[in-house]
């Protein structure tokens, strides 16, 4: 057995100068560490919202925009609250680990909202590729993932594109319908998000724990059936926490920093 140790400096300073172990066995693997330990994490994604709604309120959270048309722009205070009555809307429709969320659209901040939503009352949220619903003729693979999930709640950008998705899975589930317009038969998410706060949201945020099912996140199905593959809390913020280690200019830049996200919240870089 061998073991390297490789560093290097970064004259930018943007990165974490690396500092890794190679152990080199007789079998000829070769297992690399850090030798930088895991700095502690949060407990839940949704304590970070509540530090940053409290601390910073009308600082520029979230948004959007569709061509050329004006930006959609939502503050960390206005965000907590609607995650707070998202929250509020989850918890009376019964949803759980065992009736999650699903989420059929394209990133949104509606999206963002929901997901936040769901999770800050403990219940996991799965974001599906909306290509299972749009450009499938079938919709099997999509079947497959909502028979597996039994989601109390879908949420879709708009129930008319979603139409023949929806007609298709519809004998699968008991789900409530969500859209981001209002049209046919779907819940508003507006009046999804503006449902008053109850105090079972603030009991349900204390019971989550980094062991809580954050999201349920569906394999690519190319060898056959999507599956769900299990994201906790701790996945979430620790991942998070060894990108800050890692990406040092991310801490440092303070209210400059501003991520451009267009990777889809179906894949797991994209959404965690």
């Amino acid at each position: 057995m061998t073991t390297a140790a490789i560093r290097g400096d970064d004259p930018a300073g943007f990165f974490a100068t690396p500092a890794i172990a190679a152990e080199r066995r007789a079998d000829g693997s070769t297992i690399v560490r850090s030798t930088v330990p895991l700095k502690p994490t949060a407990r839940c994604v949704g304590d970070w919202l509540e530090h940053w709604g409290r601390n910073a309120p009308d600082r520029v959270f979230l948004g959007e925009r569709a061509g050329d048309a004006p930006w959609t722009k939502v503050s960390y205070g206005d965000a907590l609250r609607q995650v707070r009555s998202v929250a509020a809307w989850i918890l009376t429709q019964g949803l759980s680990a065992e009736r999650p969320l699903a989420i059929l659209s394209d990133n949104s901040v509606d999206h963002a909202l929901l997901a936040l939503g769901a999770m800050h009352a403990g219940v996991p949220v799965a974001a599906i590729s909306p290509a299972y619903s749009l450009m499938s003729r079938d919709f099997d693979k999509l079947r497959s993932m909502v028979a597996l999930l039994q989601p109390g709640a879908i949420y879709v950008s708009g129930a008319k594109p979603f139409a023949p998705a929806l007609a298709a899975i519809r004998p699968l589930h008991d789900a409530a319908i969500v859209s981001g317009s209002p049209d046919g038969d779907a819940i508003p998410f507006c009046t999804v998000a503006s449902t008053p706060e109850a105090p079972d949201v603030a009991k349900a945020f204390a019971a989550v724990t980094p062991d809580t099912i954050a999201k349920f996140l569906f394999t690519s199905g190319s060898t056959g059936t999507p599956k769900a593959v299990i994201n906790t809390q701790r996945m979430l913020t620790s991942s998070q926490q060894a990108k800050a280690q890692t990406w040092t200019f991310l801490e440092g830049a303070g209210e400059d920093l501003v991520i451009l996200d267009w990777l889809p919240w179906s894949h797991t870089f994209g959404a965690n």
